[in-house]
């Protein structure tokens, strides 16, 4: 079945089998690595993707001919050239990561999150992220992340 995807910002046209989940297509028919598969059963969500700039989707659950006609955005797409997100910046400053292999998962959710509340409180960014797993940071540093970014992002108000 021919699907045509924007994925980060760049067209793909490709024909996949109805039966092709979304995170094998992103890491095998665009090269795209950065989301991770865990479990295969939404167990984890290290598999977390931006459907339309504004859904969390795990892409293990999905199929690929299911984002037909969508834009799909990755933990590949939150950088600008060599500058970091955001959200990016504050998992390295505060150490919201260990392994990494959650963090695409956890950044996309969040990145999900703060497109809809700018300024989450902590019990808003925990339920946020509570379908994604780590198993090695303790997720204080995640949440801690999370709050540095919303307060970065934040429009800043204007002296008179």
């Amino acid at each position: 079945m021919i699907i045509r995807v924007t994925v980060n910002g760049t067209e793909f046209v490709r024909d996949v089998e109805p039966r092709t989940l979304l995170a094998y297509f992103l890491r095998e028919h665009c090269g795209l690595t950065g989301t991770h598969v865990g479990c295969d059963s939404s167990s984890c969500g290290v598999c977390v993707v931006a459907i339309d700039g504004d859904r969390a989707v795990k892409s293990c659950t999905m199929f690929a001919v299911q984002a037909d006609g969508h834009e799909i955005t990755t933990v590949e797409g939150l950088a600008q050239g060599a500058a970091l997100h955001p959200l990016q910046q504050a998992f390295w400053d505060c150490h919201g990561l260990q392994c990494g292999y959650c963090t695409p998962g956890m950044l996309m959710a969040s990145y999900v999150l703060l497109k809809h509340h700018p300024n989450p409180s902590e019990p808003e960014i925990r339920e946020a992220l509570a379908g994604n797993l780590c198993r090695c940071t303790g997720y204080q540093n995640i949440i801690t992340s999370v709050q540095q970014a919303a307060a970065e992002m934040s429009p800043q108000p204007v002296e008179a």
